[in-house]
């Protein structure tokens, strides 16, 4: 295994991880862990990567996947206060930040599956690279993120 290839590749799409651990833990200190696992478990799977799959539809695997599992392990209870931004994110005003972070608190009331649909869905992965990242139909992917559509579009208007 080249190690390089390893480090260019967690360099590159180090923001899908960041994602991931920002939608499934509430503290920096839980998502840095969650980090570090995602990235150990990536590494482990890694001589087994086949080129045929898009590095960030294999990374988005392992790292829902790990997420999830982990996630099942130690289950918090999540406080609305826990979810206030550590930082805001480049070029916003407050106003934005806010609005992101109310967006991210309804998120994380989602169950896993849900989770992880949406998240591939706001990075602008088509249906089918959600279905083949999941395990899921195509068609399924349609209805839940219908459904969780409606559910966020609920819970923003209350």
């Amino acid at each position: 295994m080249d190690d390089q290839v390893f480090l260019d590749m967690i360099s590159e799409h180090q923001g899908i991880i960041h994602k991931v651990c920002r939608l499934y833990r509430d503290t920096p200190e839980d998502r840095e862990d969650l980090f570090q696992e995602i990235t150990y478990q990536l590494w482990k799977a890694f001589p087994g990567y086949r080129k045929e799959a898009k590095k960030s539809s294999w990374m988005y695997r392992i790292g829902l996947n790990t997420a999830i599992s982990s996630f099942r392990k130690k289950r918090p209870q999540v406080a609305y206060e826990s979810v206030l931004p550590d930082y805001p994110e480049e070029g916003q005003n407050e106003e934005q930040a806010l609005r992101q972070e109310r967006f991210f608190a309804i998120l994380k009331e989602l169950n896993d599956a849900e989770k992880a649909i949406i998240t591939l869905y706001l990075e602008e992965h088509s249906y089918r690279q959600i279905a083949d990242i999941l395990g899921i139909t195509e068609s399924n992917v349609g209805v839940k993120l219908n459904r969780i559509k409606n559910k966020i579009q609920q819970r923003l208007s209350k």
